[in-house]
């Protein structure tokens, strides 16, 4: 896959911040995640509504630790 490179000013760039849920998540996976959230909003306001909330959620999982690594669930499932 071809990839570039973008230029955000900062302040884009800490929003962007704000929709990830790690540290892990690239830029091209948050503004692919913003993208399909907007089109789900154009074709169904309420289903755009709940994914937006999925994600905030998720957010908050992340930001209380209440996560499990893909280490760590590897162990886990014995893999």
């Amino acid at each position: 896959m071809v990839s570039t490179t973008i230029k955000v000013l900062t302040q884009t760039r800490d929003e962007l911040n704000k929709f990830r849920e790690s540290k892990n998540e690239s830029y091209d996976e948050v503004i692919r995640k913003l993208v399909f959230v907007a089109n789900t909003c154009k074709k169904d306001p309420e289903l755009g509504k709940e994914a937006v909330e999925a994600i905030e959620k998720a957010r908050q999982r992340v930001a209380k630790g209440l996560f499990v690594t893909e280490t760590d669930a590897k162990k886990r499932l014995g893999l």
